[in-house]
């Protein structure tokens, strides 16, 4: 590959992004490809010390103009850092989480003007964009008493109002971008969902091979 493959998970809390980020990374490992698995914020020592102070549930005053940034923040050191030298090495970045998210929560959850987010977006990207975004559906109510068994961080423990915005927000995401972005229905155990998953990544032609060979029973 002259360029690698850019994959972002994205969904609300409690939807299994990690896990079936982790699945993805493992099975496109075992076809042979080369991948790295990041999340979103993380991944990088600024990313991670950034990721503390955004989930820490004693930060519950921060303001959504300074939420906004410390993700743009994170963003742009991992982009910097990780995806653009991965990508430009031929691998296969599994992300979990990336721009989605942040229109979906700082936008339609905490009300930034959509326009606002979008330049930060590509600012803090350098213009990098998802080859496929996987959207993983299940309705935020019931994902979100998935998310908390172990008490809530600061974003899970926003009122059901925040997360049904959030909800929106991704579902608007998806119908005005249904080339880049595919829904797939989050319920049932973690392996359907991981063959749904890899469906859903095999529409990029490179990948296609991982289904032609079975690689996924």
């Amino acid at each position: 590959m002259v360029r690698g493959v850019f994959i972002t998970i994205e969904g609300c809390e409690g939807t299994g992004k990690s896990t079936q980020a982790r699945m993805l990374a493992e099975t496109l490992t075992k076809a042979g490809f080369s991948v790295k698995t990041l999340r979103e914020p993380g991944a990088t020592k600024a990313g991670e010390a950034i990721r503390e102070i955004l989930l820490d549930p004693r930060q519950s005053g921060l303001d959504r103009r300074a939420e906004l940034l410390l993700y743009e923040a994170s963003r742009a050191q991992l982009v910097h850092d990780v995806i653009a030298p991965a990508l430009a090495s031929g691998l296969v970045v599994v992300c979990d989480r990336f721009t989605d998210s942040t229109t979906a929560y700082q936008g339609y959850g905490r009300g930034i003007p959509l326009l606002e987010v979008a330049a930060l977006n590509e600012f803090s990207t350098a213009g990098i964009t998802p080859d496929i975004t996987i959207l993983l559906d299940l309705d935020c109510v019931d994902a979100l008493s998935r998310a908390t068994g172990e008490g809530p961080d600061r974003l899970e423990a926003e009122d059901e109002q925040f997360h049904r915005r959030v909800y929106e927000g991704f579902s608007a995401i998806a119908r005005a971008e249904p080339e880049r972005v595919v829904v797939v229905d989050a319920s049932g155990t973690c392996e359907e969902v991981a063959e749904r998953v890899l469906e859903a990544a095999s529409r990029i032609p490179v990948l296609a091979t991982v289904l032609d060979e079975g690689v996924h029973e």
